[in-house]
């Protein structure tokens, strides 16, 4: 697996990572033994980024990791989250908040212990909290940091000033946020404000929550109990826009001899050596078609045709539905 360095002053990871969250909840039911073999799989493809949060499953995607990483967690590289505690269904003790530097310390200790570790490799807020001034719950990531519980800081969904701030209390290596042809949002301040700051890219949901793999074009395509249901990019009306524009990506994935998932990978890929896509998965077939993205190589005229092709904003429905865009950009 090809090797991308993380930040300026970060360390060197896969180019692709591994996002674990549909293990456990949102996308149809959870198979925690094909989940296991999956991770196990994409250890041996060299994809051994795993990131998580305990927000997922209430803590129980982090549970499942350790099970998985059990006798192997030096071959890991493991980052996990805390803050976002509507999608967690808990909430913080009496008098502190998500983002409280008191609570970042329980926090972290309970992902310790969920995890089996003794170290988080990379650990990020979630979620800014909006009443917490970011310096302080830096700083209470800076002191996980020398106390030996945390190797490097991370940032997710956190808009450019915030970066900016929290990077003068501790250097933050990665700022993880989504980012695919269909959510373009971060070009316009979020990635320039990293690449000032020498500071790299995760890449969540690259491909549309699934919808650039050119396989979920109507409603139907999704499980009764799948979380995308509530997306307003997957209503009726607004996955018969998105689908129509999916063809150019077709198109190119067929010249390639390759998937369309794995053309908008390497589409992200190509938009810098900062960024490191983390698509998620918990089946074997697709970690191993995801990590063979990165021998895709599209020429300047297929980037520039589907950058045409999905231009900012060209996507109806926001990309989360309204009660959880509060949250994002801070």
């Amino acid at each position: 697996m090809q090797q991308r360095k993380l930040g300026s002053n970060g360390p060197a990871v896969p180019a692709i990572g591994l996002g674990c969250m549909g293990m456990s909840i949102a996308y149809g039911e959870p198979d925690d033994a094909e989940s296991i073999a999956t991770i196990h799989r994409a250890l041996d493809l060299g994809v051994n980024l795993l990131v998580t949060s305990d927000a997922y499953g209430n803590g129980g995607n982090e549970e499942l990791i350790a099970r998985a990483i059990k006798g192997r967690r030096d071959q890991f590289l493991i980052g996990s989250k805390f803050g976002n505690l509507g999608l967690a269904g808990i909430s913080a003790p009496p008098g502190l908040s998500a983002g409280h530097p008191d609570y970042v310390m329980l926090a972290c200790e309970k992902s310790l212990q969920r995890l089996g570790v003794d170290v988080i490799d990379f650990y990020g807020v979630h979620r800014v909290d909006p009443t917490v001034p970011i310096e302080d719950t830096v700083g209470a990531m800076k002191k996980l940091v020398e106390q030996g519980k945390v190797r490097h800081l991370v940032l997710s969904e956190a808009g450019p000033q915030t970066i900016r701030r929290a990077h003068k209390v501790h250097p933050i290596a990665a700022v993880e946020t989504e980012y695919s042809l269909w959510s373009r949002d971060v070009e316009q301040d979020v990635l320039p404000a990293c690449r000032e700051l020498g500071i790299g890219f995760m890449a969540y949901a690259p491909l549309g929550r699934g919808f650039l793999t050119a396989t979920m074009k109507t409603l139907d395509a999704l499980l009764p109990k799948d979380r995308r249901r509530e997306h307003p990019r997957f209503l009726a009306d607004n996955i018969a826009h998105n689908a129509a524009l999916l063809a150019p990506l077709e198109q190119i994935a067929v010249a390639h001899g390759s998937t369309p998932a794995q053309i908008a990978i390497a589409w992200v890929l190509a938009q810098g050596n900062d960024i490191v896509p983390i698509p998620g998965t918990k089946q074997r077939k697709y970690v191993e078609q995801n990590a063979a993205a990165v021998e895709v190589k599209l020429s300047a005229d297929e980037i520039a045709l589907l950058s045409k092709a999905f231009p900012p904003n060209v996507t109806a429905g926001t990309r989360y539905p309204e009660k959880q865009l509060k949250g994002l950009g801070i």
